[in-house]
């Protein structure tokens, strides 16, 4: 049987990485264009064929349990026992047939999500957001090529171009004839002579990022903005995937969002509510007089029309709603309780009539149970 970790001169126990870069290394020894001997030629074939058995795990089981699948065919196409179900299927009805030819080094890149926080003010009017990200972007030194500068690919000597191998296995139903990518090229039909030192080949790195995000006006917390092209660069300089970029809206020390309205609460001592009053509002829209009318109740709102978040795709605006929040003396002196005395009996309320009933909720809790109740 032949000696295989020996020719790779890796341990038995190498890992597939220490594999994998033992036989790079010889490659680029004995390949015939580096190295034109005969001898050299000779070493380059039997290294291949190691690598073709140890450097895939299923034959390597297979090996390591005693069948060598060159064996048996002087060095060629052999009848070793790593065979898979999978494999005797595309034998027979042309699995194997469908996938010939090598595979592109060039595909796309991964799609990539991340998160920005932004304002209140910038959901309600949209705007712009610098943002900082890690990804993976073609390589600066061979510009997704894979290769050195100066250097270039060559045919695979094994595969010939074709990025597939052809074996022979014997297996209970008979001798097979099973295609599995070339594993001196990996499936791509040709080999980098010298890959580039920045990229390992791969023609891209990761680097950081910064690029200005359009935010659209009536965005939420949750929405995810679709950047077409701005993902991870693909392998061997494919396509750039896409990147999806989710809002979260920070809270507000005044204003809370619900839906595409604005809510906020203002404090009336009782006389204001009583008699009525205008107070400034600091609005997303500038300075606002919030027209408080006479006999203002707690809980009554005050609605400023089209003040709130734009709505999303349209020019159309929510509201700016004011909830008044009466607010009624705890302490009074002298003089202050004389004085609401007289009111109250100018008004006939010194003991007022019982007007017992139902305590009847907000707006917002008789929507709250109507939810609940389904």
């Amino acid at each position: 049987m032949n000696d295989y970790y020996g020719e790779l001169g890796v341990a038995q126990d190498a890992s597939p990485e220490e594999i994998k870069r033992a036989y790079r290394k010889l490659a680029r020894k004995l390949h015939p264009d580096v190295n034109p001997s005969e001898e050299a030629s000779e070493q380059f074939k039997r290294v291949a064929q190691a690598y073709d058995v140890v450097g895939d795990a299923e034959k390597r089981r297979a090996y390591d349990m005693g069948n060598d699948p060159y064996a048996m065919a002087g060095g060629g196409a052999g009848y070793g026992q790593g065979f898979s179900f999978s494999d005797i299927m595309d034998a027979f009805f042309g699995g194997g047939a469908a996938a010939a030819g090598p595979r592109s080094r060039m595909q796309r890149g991964q799609d990539a999500l991340i998160g920005v926080e932004i304002d209140l003010s910038t959901a309600v009017f949209g705007g712009a957001e610098e943002i900082t990200f890690d990804t993976a972007v073609t390589c600066s030194v061979c510009h997704g090529d894979g290769a050195r500068p100066g250097t270039g690919k060559h045919t695979c000597e094994i595969c010939h171009g074709s990025g597939q191998v052809q074996e022979m296995q014997r297996s209970f139903l008979g001798q097979v004839m099973t295609t599995r990518p070339c594993h001196a090229c990996r499936g791509y039909g040709e080999v980098i002579d010298d890959p580039c030192f920045n990229c390992s080949g791969e023609g891209r790195i990761r680097d950081r990022r910064t690029i200005t995000v359009k935010v659209p006006a009536g965005v939420d917390s949750g929405t995810r903005i679709q950047l077409t092209g701005e993902g991870e660069v693909g392998p061997g300089g494919g396509p750039s995937g896409d990147l999806y970029v989710e809002v979260r809206v920070r809270k507000h020390a005044t204003f809370q969002r619900r839906g595409d309205d604005l809510h906020c609460s203002v404090e009336l001592p009782m006389t204001a509510a009583a008699l009525g009053t205008s107070l400034p509002l600091e609005t997303f829209d500038g300075p606002r007089d919030v027209e408080i009318p006479q006999g203002t109740q707690p809980g009554d709102v005050i609605t400023l029309r089209g003040l709130g978040v734009t709505h999303l795709r349209t020019q159309s605006r929510g509201d700016l709603m004011v909830h008044a929040n009466v607010r009624v003396p705890t302490r009074l002196d002298p003089q202050q309780e004389d004085l609401l005395r007289q009111l109250a009996k100018e008004r006939g309320e010194e003991r007022p009539e019982p007007r017992f009933g139902r305590v009847e909720k907000g707006l917002f809790g008789k929507l709250r149970d109507a939810f609940q109740a389904k």
